[in-house]
């Protein structure tokens, strides 16, 4: 692209050489334009009428037209959304916005991207007009390489965020909107938002209720030609969409289980701040993977096969209580610095780990209480989340709170060092942390009180009410001490604040556990390595390889990471014999005996070099293990209420 920029540049020169014509500065090229209105609590003077024309399947174009009421003549800028809830950083796909045009009184208007916000567009409205429409398309993606894919000849994903623009000076839950929908003939959609009732639509458009702004974005649609929607219990419904039809058979017993997440959740927390919940489920290989959290619904990607050959999509099931907590967690109760008035003003992660912590830790909780898995699975991938924790040595130079700024930083892009660079932990880390404080109550009360305690004194409250209720560090503290009183202050900031040698594992000790290791992977560590289609090493040589034989990571301070290895490099050959995991694996068992260093031929680029790994303490798969026979506090944690 350099290059491309200097011969330009020549070109450019030597086509001026023949008349040296003068520079001047040009005030309006150069003027900096006017700061963008800082949103205001007040109400948007009139009602924004929105429609999304989603029937180009074919192409993955979503056509928008937006009319917006304006009281005067004058500046207005519309925004488009910058800093998504729930994405936790400011990747709003303004790149995908194309073909915009803005019209008044009939004559299409001048539009000008604000130089230092390019989420923000300015136009000059004229006397006389009573609207500006917007019209634009949404190029979505059509291949992985380009972001996600969220529209395919079967099955449409929209996002409104990604389907509008909204008035700068406003908070968002002030702007009111109606919004419609024209889908292909013959597709059905599900979402959190209702139909508007006795307003004529033409043939395959919905017309929504008017809502907020805010609503609007909070309420994404999963539209597709092969659709069914379940009842689930307590006012949640279970809407399937799929590329293939027979991946909608929902066997009973699997639809009964979903059923029992519901109402499992609903005994936890005591009471719901939802009318009517939706899980929005896509089972596809097509579209794009997602997992995002609504107040009243949730974005989902499923294999193909997880109603039908649901014993073999372990992985497939625990986003499902997750996402649902999130609408205690996260959507009603949210961090202080989470609560903005419009998509352009950056959020504050610094309590990530409780937002997302504390979520996934009650997402595990309620997969086993569910019987969506068995409590032994959900052991497993608890001791896989911690092995991987434990062995970072990033955790020595980075401290937890840190790592909540990752989706601002690193924005989830791939790492060269990842167990060294650390990367989100305060997922699976902040889950470690609430097995400690559980266990840490449960002992503390002689069994009387855990973690279920804080979950309803500090989420279940005001049953019913729809709002934002803020929380702080102190807030989280102060119901602790109510639930439990203890050095919770010090607790946190060892565990959050300050860099350790070790994953915090304090709660499988009280439980009467210990994280170990042993030559036999569990069924859940199988489910990872299948769904990688490669063969994982990370404990022993510290590695993992793909189907295609190169290192997709590599653990720093490993055996591997001394001998130099790295992220791409080529295994070709393990001591005289071509590259198999099962020919490695021969190899790594092989060396307990012997004790010699496992040769390895690796590849990189054009070189080829011969790597003598001394490693010898064999295969090396996380479990935990019961260290006594007493009922703990992890095996009171997981029993269904």
């Amino acid at each position: 692209m350099r290059r491309f920029a200097l011969l330009s540049l020549l070109l450019a020169s030597a086509a001026g050489a023949q008349v040296a014509a003068p520079v001047h500065s040009t005030p309006a090229a150069t003027q900096a334009v006017a700061a963008v209105p800082a949103p205001r609590d007040i109400p948007y003077p009139g009602v924004i009428r929105l429609h999304v024309d989603a029937t180009d399947t074919s192409r993955a174009i979503l056509k928008v037209r937006q009319f917006t009421p304006v009281a005067a003549p004058g500046r207005l800028t519309l925004l488009f959304p910058e800093w998504l809830p729930g994405h936790h950083g400011p990747d709003g796909q303004i790149d995908k916005v194309a073909g915009l045009e803005f019209y008044a009184n009939g004559q299409r208007l001048h539009w000008t991207r604000d130089p230092l916000d390019v989420y923000a567009y300015h136009i000059n409205v004229p006397a006389g007009a009573g609207e500006v429409e917007t019209r634009f398309q949404f190029l979505s993606a059509t291949a992985p390489n380009q972001g996600r894919v969220v529209v395919t000849p079967e099955i449409a994903n929209v996002q409104f965020g990604s389907a509008s623009l909204y008035p700068a000076g406003y908070y968002a839950r002030q702007i009111p909107v109606v919004a419609s929908l024209t889908l292909p003939a013959g597709w059905r959609a599900a979402t959190a938002l209702r139909p508007a009732s006795g307003a004529p639509s033409p043939a395959n458009t919905i017309t929504y209720q008017q809502v907020s702004y805010e609503t609007l974005q909070d309420s994404p649609v999963f539209a597709g030609r092969h659709f069914r929607s379940d009842p689930l219990s307590h006012g949640a419904f279970l809407n399937t969409v799929a590329d293939d039809p027979k991946d909608l058979q929902l066997p009973p017993a699997v639809l009964a289980k979903h059923r029992a997440m519901v109402d499992q959740s609903i005994k936890l927390f005591g009471g719901r701040h939802y009318d009517r919940y939706d899980f929005l489920n896509a089972i596809t290989d097509e579209l794009g993977g997602i997992g995002l959290e609504h107040l009243r619904s949730t974005e989902i990607t499923s294999d193909p096969g997880y109603y039908t050959d649901y014993d073999n999509h372990l992985l497939d099931r625990n986003v499902f209580p997750h996402e649902l907590v999130h609408s205690w967690n996260g959507k009603y109760r949210r961090p202080a610095g989470q609560i903005v008035g419009d998509y352009r003003t950056p959020l504050n992660n610094d309590l990530l780990w409780v937002y997302e912590g504390q979520t996934q830790f009650w997402g595990n909780v309620l997969e086993a209480r569910s019987g969506m898995s068995s409590k032994q699975d959900v052991l497993d991938k608890i001791a896989i989340a911690a092995a991987g924790l434990d062995a970072a040595r990033g955790r020595e130079w980075r401290a937890l709170v840190d790592t909540t700024y990752d989706p601002i930083i690193q924005n989830r892009q791939p790492e060269p060092w990842g167990s060294f660079q650390r990367n989100e932990d305060y997922y699976n880390e902040g889950m470690l942390i609430w097995i400690e404080a559980d266990a840490i109550i449960r002992r503390g009360t002689n069994g009387r009180r855990g973690m279920d305690d804080f979950a309803r004194a500090f989420f279940g409250i005001n049953p019913g009410d729809l709002g934002v209720l803020p929380y702080t560090r102190d807030d989280v503290i102060r119901t602790l001490n109510a639930v439990h009183p203890y050095d919770w202050t010090s607790f946190l900031y060892q565990r959050v604040d300050v860099p350790t040698q070790r994953a915090p594992l304090g709660g499988f000790a009280l439980s009467g556990y210990s994280l170990t290791y042993t030559d036999q992977p569990t069924d859940a560590f199988k489910a990872i390595v299948k769904s990688s289609e490669g063969q994982n090493f990370y404990y022993s040589l510290g590695f993992n390889v793909n189907k295609d034989k190169k290192l997709t990571t590599v653990r720093w301070g490993s055996a591997a990471f001394d001998q130099a290895l790295r992220i791409g490099d080529e295994i070709v050959a393990v001591g005289d014999r071509s590259y198999s995991g099962d020919v490695l694996e021969a190899a790594v068992r092989g060396a307990v005996q012997s004790r010699q260093p496992i040769r390895l031929i690796v590849k990189r680029g054009d070189a080829v070099r011969t790597v003598n790994i001394g490693y010898s303490d064999g295969l090396r798969y996380p479990r935990l293990v019961k260290t006594g026979t007493a009922t703990g506090p992890l095996d009171i944690l997981l029993r269904p209420r």
